[in-house]
């Protein structure tokens, strides 16, 4: 289909864009990748077995690199050469590990476009969609490179006996981190986790999704070019099958972004050799728009809520609760908004919507789509693949009367596809939304502020955005990221975000006094004297 910029489709489907003809978004002229450029990024690899597996672009379906892959050997050596540099790399001075951070902070910006362009052909998404992720590495390579004294510097806590006992708080490192990152942001996610890793004194080994190896493998060869030490960044490629239970076997912590059914295998596995884990896991994430809403705000912010990179975010809605009193103007509003959405294949600006990543993720986002229609459910916009514009293009879909009985009322769909439902009373919305088993993020649009805030404390989400879809929380990089319940454990950003890489140690200094009897005082006496002190010091208020 081909339609004019800004007009809607038949039948209400989102618009296309300008044919292959327009230079700014012909994808076989914008960008062309060097196969000499793709063998430098793939080098970086810890890979000998030999085998090779060709990746495509969503965009086109036409091949995009040769990726060798790792077997076991090759973690068993990633892992060694990380242990190698580690304890060089632990005694570095604080102060010269968060300069790495900040010169990889200039160096994303700087070759940003390079980046857009590697995401946009391994992944499809909208360049706009691209974007967000050099901005992320940036802003958290400068949050933890000024930070890092603030959370890592040894700090003093009160002692036993006041002015006799000492007590320092040292923050150790783990030792080497495992990094198993998807493919939904491949650069935001294949280095976010494992910066404040390194700040806190830690090696990583990483393995990156199978379908966005290259711009993984960018991200690596950028943080060489910031002066991080040879042997501290390791990336392995291969099946998460083959590579996940070596990795955990292997790691001192383990970092995971991706699906609960794997979130919960490699918790059982690190729970088995009592080591730390960290996972953001899946969502279902509610948005609620209350009765006094700006509704042509919300509107805006609920598509950029559902359809962001195609709607293959963990933290993107999918569920809509919307208040009585402007239902029907905020379906209105969300509709034609949807519907002026312009999707084409391509790396320039201007597209509102990319490509899904592969045939699964189609196939799982055209059944949950049938199956509502099937059962019922309205389609008010989309609702339709679009192989004229790419193998996995589909429409931004917006349902209406979907209900338990259907697969995308309670399932995670992780495409762009989001559900519309009616409430009367806000008690009633908030128990709705708190249904199901996940818990990441969610959303809460209203004109009283303070009013939305105390509504979002009581949504089971571990980030919850007030006239906001998802973005205040997820750029707020002081502010601790990851989900409650079924949707993970742990927390990226802020400073459970580093400081999950480190042991807490408690190092005592006393002075004079030792606690026990001194100058022949029976071990009697020597209670006493020690409850008589516990007294005057609980009046005295000491803790």
């Amino acid at each position: 289909m081909t339609s004019q910029p800004g007009a809607a489709g038949p039948g209400g489907a989102p618009a296309s864009a300008p044919g292959p003809a327009d230079p700014e978004h012909d994808v076989t002229a914008s960008y062309a990748l060097d196969p000499a450029r793709v063998r430098a990024l793939t080098r970086r690899l810890v890979a000998t077995t030999g085998q090779v597996v060709v990746t495509r672009t969503p965009l086109t379906g036409q091949p995009l690199a040769s990726v060798p892959q790792s077997g076991e050997a090759d973690v068993e050596e990633a892992f060694a050469r990380a242990r190698r540099a580690q304890q060089a790399w632990s005694r570095t001075p604080l102060a010269e590990r968060a300069a790495v951070l900040m010169r990889l902070h200039d160096l994303v910006l700087d070759r940003q476009d390079e980046i857009l362009d590697l995401i946009c052909w391994e992944s499809g998404k909208a360049r706009k969609d691209a974007f967000d992720e050099p901005l992320h590495i940036a802003l958290t390579a400068r949050y933890y490179g000024r930070t890092a004294k603030a959370h890592l510097a040894t700090s003093r806590r009160a002692g036993v006996v006041p002015g006799l006992t000492r007590i320092d708080v040292n923050r150790v490192p783990k030792g080497v981190v495992g990094i198993i990152s998807p493919w939904n942001y491949p650069f935001t996610m294949a280095l976010c986790d494992g910066l404040p890793a390194l700040l806190a004194g830690n090696a990583v080994v990483t393995k990156p999704d199978a379908q966005t190896m290259l711009t993984a493998l960018y991200g690596a060869q950028l943080l060489e070019e910031a002066g991080l030490p040879e042997g501290l960044w390791n990336v392995v490629a291969g099946p998460g099958r083959e590579l996940g239970t070596p990795i955990i076997d292997r790691s001192d912590y383990v970092c995971f972004t991706g699906s609960t059914a794997t979130g919960r295998i490699i918790a059982r596995q690190c729970a088995e050799r009592l080591i730390g884990c960290s996972l953001e896991l899946g969502g279902k994430n509610p948005m609620l728009v209350l009765r006094d809403a700006d509704v042509d705000r919300a509107a805006e912010g609920a598509v950029r809520a559902s359809f962001s990179n195609a709607g293959q975010l963990c933290v993107a809605i999918e569920r809509l609760y919307v208040a009585d009193q402007v239902y029907d103007r905020f379906r209105d509003r969300l509709v034609e908004r949807v519907g002026a959405m312009h999707l084409r294949p391509g790396l320039g600006w201007g597209n509102d919507m990319g490509s899904l990543i592969s045939q699964d993720q189609l196939d799982t986002v055209q059944a949950h789509v049938d199956d509502a229609v099937a059962k019922g459910a309205r389609v008010l916009v989309g609702g339709k693949a679009r192989p004229d514009l790419g193998p996995f293009f589909f429409e931004p879909t917006v349902l209406e009367g979907v209900s338990p009985d259907m697969t995308c009322f309670g399932e995670e769909t992780f495409g762009p596809v989001v559900s519309l439902y009616r409430f009367h009373d806000e008690a009633d919305a908030v128990a709705r939304a708190n249904a199901g088993e996940y818990g990441l993020n969610g959303s809460v649009y209203s004109r009283d502020t303070a009013r939305a805030r105390a509504i979002a404390a009581q949504v089971r989400c571990g980030t919850v955005n007030v006239n906001e879809a998802f973005a205040a929380t997820f750029a707020s990089l002081a502010a601790p990221m990851g989900g409650m319940r079924q949707s993970g454990m742990g927390r990226r950003q802020g400073g459970e975000g580093i400081l999950r890489y480190t042991e807490t140690q408690s190092v005592a200094t006393q002075r004079l006094l030792r606690f026990g009897p001194v100058l022949g005082m029976s071990d009697r006496a020597y209670a006493r004297t020690m409850t008589t002190n516990l007294r005057l010091l609980n009046k005295l208020g000491r803790a």
